[in-house]
């Protein structure tokens, strides 16, 4: 077999080592898409930013009923005992009979209709906190999704890795049926046997850890995706074949400003911040409401002596209050909410300088796991025609067996790192789409 040929074998036995560890198994495929998909159906992590966007909603409502009338009642019925009357310096003791059985009834309405602006900033307040919610749940599904995404790709790098150690085990134990007859000839040593032995047993130990490694990786990665427990994932073997988009920096950078979660969410903290400023602004200003009641009451106890019957009457009339202490407490409510804006406003602007250095790092990695794509793809070229070169030395009485585990340790090493190169493509354009929120 030739070099080319022989360097076609390798690669092709890396992208399907993925089917060659899941045999015995379901071999249906899953996309990282249906993965989201089945994610935001089932996740456990997600539940909670979804009650908290329902529980927001629940929220603009009750900030809403505000505008609506306050109506009280009232019933009462009581038992009076019987009074006395004293002079003032309580002598000359009169006992004052009273009708024992008193009775109330009350109805008031009032209805809000000036109150600083308090009722609508509390509206849009609630609002805003929905906002700020549905970018909260944003940021956890793209960190979910995040998380998904580099599960997915260790299964899929180390299913690659499994089939690039079996491809190394097969050569391994063809040079040992080599040398066990070449020991049968005589011409070669039981130490090097033993030796390539050993290579061996390394990379069935190797073969165990990524067997193990690859069910820990897809434990977790069913379970947060919600999926049935025992559920296999088969990552899809095109995802290398997709053609990456090589845009600049700057583009990144303005997708990152427009669609990113944090700093949606750190946006919308300020906004609320200067909502809740408004409110308290409104506590210097007077409310004003109608007013509307109507009541009956016995006995009447205002007259001496008693008079044992019903007081009915009603009322209706504009109410307007305003609280004087706020002149002198307001102030110090202000300047706490003022703060607080600040507070706010500094950390939005925090928020965008990380994005725009996670960006830029982000961007500089990607551009950088090309480079080493391209540099892997040639150390493995390079690597295998060693490995040949060795072997053909080694069969001719030319080589030392030290040569032919130098070559094979080379040879697997450098295929890895193909395998971690490939999958660092798509790592990192994924790692952008998560920091420019288009994940």
């Amino acid at each position: 077999m030739n070099n080319q040929r022989l360097l076609t074998g390798l690669l092709a036995a890396a992208l399907l080592g993925a089917g060659v560890c899941a045999s015995g198994q379901d071999s249906s495929v899953t996309t990282l898409e249906q993965l989201f998909e089945t994610a935001e159906r089932n996740s456990l992590q997600l539940r909670p930013s979804f009650s908290a966007e329902k529980e927001a909603a629940q929220e603009i409502k009750v900030a809403r009923a505000n505008r609506l009338p306050d109506i009280n009642a009232s019933l009462s019925f009581s038992y009076i005992g019987d009074g006395f009357t004293t002079k003032r310096n309580f002598s000359d003791y009169q006992k004052a009979p009273i009708p024992h059985y008193g009775n109330a009834l009350s109805v008031s309405v009032n209805q809000p209709i000036y109150t600083g602006g308090a009722i609508t900033s509390g509206i849009n307040l609630a609002e805003l906190k929905l906002t700020a919610s549905r970018y909260a749940t944003d940021m956890r599904r793209d960190n979910i999704r995040f998380q998904l995404t580099g599960f997915y790709l260790d299964i899929y790098k180390y299913s690659n890795l499994r089939g690039v150690v079996e491809n190394n085990i097969t050569q391994a134990r063809k040079v040992l049926d080599e040398m066990h007859a070449r020991y049968e000839q005589g011409v070669a040593l039981q130490n090097d046997i033993t030796r390539y032995e050993l290579l061996v047993a390394n990379l069935e130990l190797q073969l165990v850890k990524i067997d193990n490694t690859i069910d820990i990786l897809n434990n977790n990665l069913v379970n947060i995706a919600g999926l049935p427990e025992g559920t296999v994932i088969h990552p899809d073997t095109t995802i290398l074949q997709k053609s990456l988009p090589t845009l600049s920096e700057s583009d990144w950078q303005s997708e990152a400003s427009t669609n990113s979660p944090a700093i949606r969410l750190a946006q919308s903290k300020v906004d609320i911040s200067r909502k809740a400023e408004d409110i308290t602004k409104s506590d210097r200003l007077p409310k004003v409401g109608l007013q509307a009641g109507w009541s009956i009451d016995g006995p009447i106890l205002v007259e001496v002596p008693p008079i044992n019957r019903n007081l009915s009457y009603w009322y209706v009339g504009i109410g307007i209050s305003y609280n004087i202490s706020s002149l002198f407490k307001t102030n110090k409510s202000i300047s706490r909410s003022r703060m607080a804006t600040v507070h706010a406003t500094d950390e939005l602007a925090a928020t965008r300088e990380n994005t725009e250095l996670s960006v830029r790092a982000d961007h500089i990695r990607y551009l950088e796991a090309f480079e080493e794509l391209k540099t892997q793809q040639k150390s493995v070229e390079l690597a295998v025609r060693n490995y040949n070169t060795v072997f053909t030395r080694y069969s001719a009485d030319m080589a030392l067996i030290t040569d032919m585990l130098d070559a094979a340790n080379s040879k697997l090493d450098a295929e890895q790192q193909l395998v971690n190169a490939r999958i660092n493509t798509i790592y990192y354009y994924y790692k952008l789409l998560f920091t420019s929120g288009k994940i």
